[in-house]
Formats: C-alpha cells, sequence, structure tokens
C-alpha cells in the first residue's frame, strides 16, 4: 500500500469515528486512538494528506459542513458570469481543456474507441485512470467498491470499445495531473449530459454548487432530475468535480463513487482553500 492509499485509510476511519461519537466533538488524541495511531503519528498523516495539521478538522468532516458551503460558499454559476470559462480553467484549480464527442456509436457503445487504462495512487485512494489519443475519457475510484466494481463501471460505459491495460505508458501523465499540471479531458456523451459536466468545470474549488443551479445555467430549470442522472454518469470523477453538487438543503445528495468519498473529497479542497485564504 503507497502512502497516499494508507493516508485516505486512516482518513476514512477517523470520518466513521466522529460520525459515531453523534456530535460529541471527540479530542485528537481520541480520534488518534481510534485509528490506532499516537497523536503525534495522527498529526504528521493528516499533515502529509492536506498540508495542515487535524486541529480543525473535525469540523469538515461532519454532516453539517455541508450544509455550511451551500449557505456561504455557494456559486449560482451565473451565465455571465461563467460567458469566457470555457476552455481557461478561470474556476478550477487544475488547468483543464476540453473537447466533447457525442456521435451516437461513441456515446452508446464506445465502438472504434482504443481505451488505455490503469490503477494509480492519488490522494484519494487508489483510481482507475483511463484515456484517448485525444484526452482523458474516465477517472474513477476503487476506495469504496474495490477494483472489480470500477472496471466493469468503466467498461459498461463503452462496452464495444477496446480496453488496454498500460500502466507504464500512463504513469507519467497520471502524476502530473495530480501535481496540478494541464490536463485535456475528452467528454464522451450526450448533447445534454455535456452540457452539465461543462457547468461542473465551473465549481470552483472549495465550493459547490446544486443540482437546481445547474439546471438553470444549461437553461433547462426543470430538468432537475436529469441533471442529476448527468451528474451520476460523470465519467471523468474529481477532474470534472460532481463531488461539488448538493442538494439545496445542504445534504450531500447521491455519489457514484460513494459518499464516505465524496465527503473526504470536499473536506480535503475545503481545508486547503481556507489555509490558503489565512495565510
Amino acid at each position: 500500500m503507497t502512502n497516499k492509499q494508507y493516508h485516505h485509510n486512516i482518513i476514512k476511519r477517523a470520518m466513521d469515528y466522529v460520525d459515531n461519537t453523534a456530535g460529541e466533538q471527540p479530542r485528537l488524541d481520541e480520534v488518534a486512538n481510534a485509528v490506532d495511531l499516537s497523536p503525534l503519528h495522527f498529526q504528521q498523516v493528516f499533515a502529509g494528506w492536506v498540508g495542515v495539521s487535524p486541529k480543525n478538522f473535525q469540523q469538515y468532516l461532519t454532516l453539517n459542513y455541508a450544509k455550511s458551503l451551500v449557505r456561504n460558499r455557494l456559486t449560482s454559476l451565473d451565465t455571465d458570469q461563467n460567458t469566457n470559462a470555457r476552455g481557461t480553467g478561470r474556476l478550477h484549480d487544475l488547468f483543464l481543456s476540453w473537447e466533447s464527442m457525442n456521435t451516437e456509436e461513441f456515446v452508446t457503445t464506445g465502438q472504434d474507441l482504443i481505451i488505455t487504462w490503469g490503477w494509480f495512487d492519488s490522494p484519494f485512494g487508489e483510481i482507475i485512470f483511463a484515456t484517448i489519443p485525444e484526452g482523458v475519457c474516465g477517472m474513477g475510484f476503487t476506495t469504496e467498491f474495490g477494483r472489480n466494481w470500477a472496471i466493469k463501471d468503466m467498461q459498461k460505459r463503452w462496452p464495444e470499445a477496446t480496453f488496454i491495460k498500460n500502466e507504464n505508458a500512463l504513469q507519467a501523465k497520471v502524476d502530473a495531473i495530480i501535481n496540478g499540471d494541464r490536463a485535456n479531458l475528452q467528454l464522451i456523451g450526450t448533447s445534454f449530459q455535456i452540457k452539465v459536466w461543462e457547468a461542473l468545470l465551473n465549481i470552483p474549488t472549495g465550493h459547490v454548487t446544486t443540482y437546481t443551479e445547474i439546471a438553470k445555467f444549461i437553461s433547462n430549470p426543470k430538468a432537475v432530475r436529469a441533471v442529476g442522472s448527468a451528474v451520476g454518469l460523470n465519467p471523468i470523477s474529481w477532474l470534472i468535480p460532481c463531488h461539488r453538487v448538493l442538494r439545496k438543503s445542504g445534504e450531500l445528495g447521491g455519489y457514484h463513487w460513494g459518499l464516505p468519498l465524496k465527503r473526504s473529497l470536499l473536506a480535503w479542497e475545503g481545508i486547503r482553500r481556507d489555509a490558503r485564504n489565512t495565510k
């Protein structure tokens, strides 16, 4: 197991413990004991994972944190504000460019696609990462459901594609993207899905939006349920930040890769944003 995977496993166990204390605000040493670490080691793990100490980390793990994001960091995705956002990464921490592919045979079957893929490390545990020559077409997590589920999920998206596992060919690209270098995304979906995924790319790190706001942004305000389905079918998780979409109430809603991971992603991003703003 790599250090990043080890760190994220500790985060998951800490979240479970904080949840089970039912708002009792356990002390640092209590959480450390629950994950079988000394307080010092526990603090080192958190510093290695997110770049700050765990002193105030509990507030980011609570379900109330998501509700606070809706109150204080809701992105409206106003059309005027985002007119020039496409392709610039203006509101996205990662440098992203993207093109869309919505020809029917690609969307429904993946006919003639050659997809290179592999398993890789990330700050949130192991990921499955997939590319076609034009760019990144797939990314997901094994954290909650395992490798077998993750590869089957990718293959059923494009059942007639040819999948070639080649981690050596992709390792440098994955490392660069995780470290913040430019990534070219290839969005394979229907026109409606691609509109929703492009909206997701305009949500700033450390902020959230709602399914309703996305429906308004794509000029289809009554299509909230359809938006939810398109969000759930996002093929390039994390890079296309579907984890930043919540219900209007502040509840987490769904997440294709598991709700514990969604909370972990939101907490990681929130801490890093707050740490930058206090420097």
